[in-house]
């Protein structure tokens, strides 16, 4: 999962690094003032949909893992499904957008991935609500596919923003350093704490001695003790 998280990372970087970096162009697009408004309320939607709130949610529906008391989990539980179709909304208002404002002739990268994009949103949420109860055979399963489309949902989501905004910089010639700077800081931020839910149990038990634990090699050391005969030397001892 660390490893996992540590590509992810990496990718988003690079695409970061892309966008900044790019050659103004020569000739750019002159754009109304309208179409102007119109492609950064695309924008802006699509990044609360798939670059803030899905994460968001599943960042919330992970702490359950830890959670005993029922109340807690009903809370974090449809605090979870309000985000996730707040999302949902969001990227379809988005979606209606940009089918009756842009020309659509899907010629590049940030409008393929974003028509591929919707579909997986849509599929997310019928999946959902298809979920079996604890103790079912199929609950294994549904969780896996469940947990998986989320998971390259928001991934792709974030780096067809990237692709949006060097899209925005191919029409503009604006430079959007700032807001590129601000949504990489966010992803790692993002991808800390989702590394960091995963370790923290490990972290806390670093400092506790629990009989029940099972003692690693690690915690072992060969010591000598004082007084023994040296037949004895060399008895292993837990620190």
């Amino acid at each position: 999962m660390q490893s996992f998280g540590r590509v992810i990372i990496g990718i988003i970087c690079l695409l970061a690094t892309s966008a900044q970096s790019t050659p103004v162009p020569r000739e750019s697009e002159k754009l109304s003032p309208e179409l102007i408004f119109q492609a950064k309320l695309h924008g802006f939607l699509l990044w609360a949909s798939v670059g803030f709130l899905m994460p968001v949610g599943i960042l919330i529906i992970r702490i359950s893992n830890r959670v005993q008391c029922s109340k807690k989990l009903r809370i974090l539980f449809y605090s979870h499904v309000i985000l996730q179709m707040s999302a949902v909304l969001l990227a379809t208002v988005a979606a209606v957008l940009s089918i009756k404002k842009f020309e659509n002739s899907f010629s590049n990268t940030h409008q393929k991935v974003g028509l591929g994009l919707y579909g997986l949103i849509l599929a997310q949420p019928f999946i959902g609500f298809l979920r079996p109860l604890r103790g079912v055979k199929s609950r294994s399963m549904w969780y896996a596919v469940h947990w998986l489309l989320g998971t390259a949902i928001c991934i792709t989501g974030m780096m067809n923003i990237y692709l949006g905004l060097h899209g925005y910089y191919k029409m503009t010639s604006k430079s959007l350093r700032i807001w590129t700077t601000l949504l990489t800081v966010q992803v790692v931020l993002m991808a800390f704490i989702y590394l960091l839910q995963d370790r923290w149990d490990h972290i806390k038990k670093q400092g506790m001695i629990l009989r029940e634990e099972q003692i690693s090699p690690g915690d072992i050391q060969i010591t000598d003790s004082p007084g023994r005969s040296s037949d004895h030397k060399g008895f292993p001892s837990i620190l």
